[in-house]
């Protein structure tokens, strides 16, 4: 997705690890579902384990279903928050808001119906975006960041990675592109999946066919669409965050060594004091699904050490 990007900048720590066949792992039934409405809409989260709390943000192309395999692992000591984000999955249809900073007060409602007051965040893709919102308007709600191989708007190399030609969807619009996707999602979908893994066989049929049917939903291609359509006005909006200072949270900036890779650090360094880098090997911008052990090892390691 972003490698010729990566490349322009200087090379990584690299974390070598064995490729694992990924699948979407069920949540455990032990996991309770919440329906919390906030914000003027009602946000789908799962709610599991107990512990420091942890949420979890996935990004486009995929639902909260991505972290079923961390939010087993961590649950163990942590309680795991996993929201829907506006819009997506199981979350009501909502037709405006998708700004990233309107999504950041979704996850400050989601916490606050569940009486928490500090979380560690651990985001992928779009939301990196809705997580760099929250911790930028809610600092001292942040415990540790963990931000997973995309860009954040108005932040950092923004405008040398628009210029990326695989990233031509960032900008796909206009009256007609819900019509010619709509009855198409998974021919539009695949496209994502494949051309963003190191190895599209790591996104797996079963994967795919899942994600498809809750895209093909009444409203959740428009949703998906919206969160592009705001990229304008949340580079504005991160603009103003980042002339309030830097977040102060130690960051982890992860990213696959067959897509951003060490950008993501570079991203974060141009909004956070206290950034480490990870690029994780022989994975593409689906980090979940190419190499799930390392991915999970490296979030669990690092949020280990939060004090």
């Amino acid at each position: 997705m972003f490698r010729p990007i990566a490349l322009a900048f200087a090379a990584a720590t690299v974390l070598a690890a064995t490729s694992v066949e990924a699948k979407i792992v069920p949540f455990p039934t032990t996991c309770r579902i919440q329906e919390i409405a906030t914000n003027g809409t009602t946000i789908h989260v799962r709610v599991c384990g107990s512990g420091s709390p942890v949420v979890l943000l996935h990004g486009y192309g995929e639902t909260g279903d991505m972290w079923g395999a961390l939010a087993i692992d961590l649950m163990h000591d942590h309680q795991v928050i996993v929201p829907d984000l506006r819009g997506l999955g199981l979350s009501a249809r909502a037709t405006e808001g998708f700004d990233k900073r309107t999504q950041a007060a979704d996850v400050a409602g989601v916490l606050a119906a569940l009486k928490v007051d500090r979380a560690a965040l651990v985001t992928h893709d779009i939301g990196n975006m809705v997580g760099y919102a929250f911790a930028a308007r809610y600092r001292n709600q942040v415990t540790r960041f963990v931000l997973m191989d995309a860009p954040v708007p108005g932040v950092g190399p923004w405008d040398e990675i628009l210029k990326n030609p695989l990233l031509w969807h960032f900008r796909f619009g206009g009256p007609d592109m819900e019509r010619l996707v709509a009855g198409r999602e998974r021919i539009y979908l695949d496209r994502f999946w494949n051309e963003f893994s190191a190895d599209p066989k790591k996104f797996d049929e079963e994967s795919r066919q899942h994600y498809a049917e809750l895209y093909a939903r009444p409203g959740a291609m428009h949703a998906g669409f919206e969160q592009f359509k705001a990229f304008d006005q949340d580079a504005r909006d991160n603009q103003t965050s980042l002339a309030e200072g830097p977040l102060t949270m130690p960051v982890l900036a992860i990213g696959g060594d067959h897509s951003f890779g060490p950008t993501m650090a570079v991203v974060m360094r141009a909004a956070a004091s206290d950034v480490h880098e990870l690029v994780i090997k022989d994975s593409g911008h689906w980090l979940m699904e190419e190499q799930p052990a390392a991915t999970v090892a490296a979030v669990r390691a690092f949020l280990a050490t939060q004090s």
